[in-house]
């Protein structure tokens, strides 16, 4: 069989759209109730790293996130102007920037607590799709991850 450029260049044969459709379209679930909380989405995934283990490098954040360092530095000087976060740079290395939460920032995961479920009650997939489709996103990630070292 020739390979037809025409065939493969239509949207519909992209395994990249509907992974970009779905993750807008999930993150953007999140939007109203990140919105009473005065926060991004990405503020947030920041705030789910900080929230399991605080007093983490920058770096740290950036590889758990799956982020670089520019996409994370400015979120993180933000949270630190509204009080979440202190930066403090390492006494070993002073390349090195760990972030810490705050009071505010601890007491905030109190007032995020029912994000989770709020979100996923939008999802529409009963749970054993849900969680096969975290399995092969996760499957999809670490390929790419071994693949790019």
């Amino acid at each position: 069989m020739k390979y037809d450029y025409r065939e493969a260049m239509k949207l519909s044969n992209q395994l990249c759209f509907p992974l970009y459709a779905a993750a807008r379209n999930v993150t953007g679930l999140y939007t109203p109730y990140l919105k009473e909380l005065g926060l991004t989405y990405t503020q947030y995934i920041v705030f789910l790293v900080l929230w399991e283990k605080d007093g983490i490098t920058v770096g740290e954040i950036c590889e758990k996130l799956m982020l670089d360092n520019g996409a994370v530095s400015p979120l993180l000087k933000k949270m630190e102007q509204a009080g979440y976060i202190t930066r403090t740079r390492s006494s070993e290395d002073d390349r090195v920037v760990l972030i810490s939460l705050t009071k505010e920032g601890k007491d905030l995961q109190k007032k995020a607590k029912d994000v989770p479920a709020k979100v996923a009650g939008c999802v529409d997939l009963p749970p054993e799709k849900a969680k096969m489709l975290y399995t092969l996103l996760y499957e999809l990630l670490d390929n790419q991850k071994t693949k790019n070292t």
